[in-house]
């Protein structure tokens, strides 16, 4: 079952990873290397997780799954909101934590990249 152990367990697993809460105090946010791919409310009655998507495939998801909305407080183009409300299966959930990551990281400088691909040898 996914909850928020699971959740925050799942996203610090992967290299170069830290949680950080830069906005407030309830409000957790995942950084690779310094720049956000998750964030997730501590305080929320439903989880939910606002995460990076490639633009065309967040517009496929919001058509196919209820649970996935435009980004909360987010740029809605490049950010969905994933409800976890049980409709989504685990895969599909770490699958879009697994693609918010890579794009992130796709986007890093050259110089980024190298240091956290030592990070993940260790």
């Amino acid at each position: 079952m996914i909850d928020f152990g699971f959740m925050t367990d799942y996203c610090l697993s992967k290299p170069g990873v830290e949680e950080t809460f830069p906005f407030d105090e309830t409000t957790l946010v995942m950084k690779v290397m310094g720049k956000m791919f998750a964030a997730m409310p501590t305080d929320a009655e439903e989880l939910r997780v606002n995460l990076k998507c490639d633009p065309e495939r967040a517009l496929e998801l919001r058509e196919s799954h209820a649970a996935i909305i435009p980004g909360y407080h987010m740029n809605k183009k490049h950010w969905n909101t994933i409800i976890i409300d049980g409709s989504l299966d685990e895969k599909l959930v770490c699958e879009l934590i697994d693609h918010s990551y890579d794009l992130v990281v796709k986007s890093m400088p050259r110089k980024t990249k190298e240091e956290l691909h030592r990070l993940s040898k260790k």
